[in-house]
């Protein structure tokens, strides 16, 4: 089964417990059309680059899933339909990172920045 990474952006104004409702609904529409979900983040409220209907912060959320394309497609087109979500983001990949995202990694537990050469 393919393997995909999602990220979606919630309203700032949702709790935490309903931003993490999100992260389940969601996962709940992948299992019931034959997907699994491997991974599940909370990244929590972060400020934008830019505003999205008038919000300048949101609740951001990660997915690692092995989905068929037709699972994935209609958790989408349910994220866009919700109220609460002002963006999402797919992509499919050829395998999942293993332990936490960049997001949820210590500074120090990164890796050293490369030097620019001038």
């Amino acid at each position: 089964m393919p393997a995909y990474e999602h990220v979606f952006i919630s309203r700032q104004d949702l709790s935490g417990a309903q931003a993490e409702g999100l992260i389940e609904e969601f996962s709940n529409v992948l299992t019931e059309n034959g997907g699994t979900v491997v991974d599940q983040e909370y990244w929590g409220v972060k400020t934008m680059a830019y505003k999205i209907n008038k919000n300048r912060k949101g609740h951001y959320a990660f997915l690692k899933t092995d989905a068929p394309s037709a699972a994935v497609q209609e958790m989408e087109r349910l994220m866009r339909l919700h109220d609460d979500v002002m963006r999402v983001l797919t992509i499919k990949v050829d395998e999942h990172a293993e332990g936490p995202s960049i997001q949820m990694q210590k500074r120090e537990e990164r890796g050293e920045r490369r030097r620019r050469e001038d």
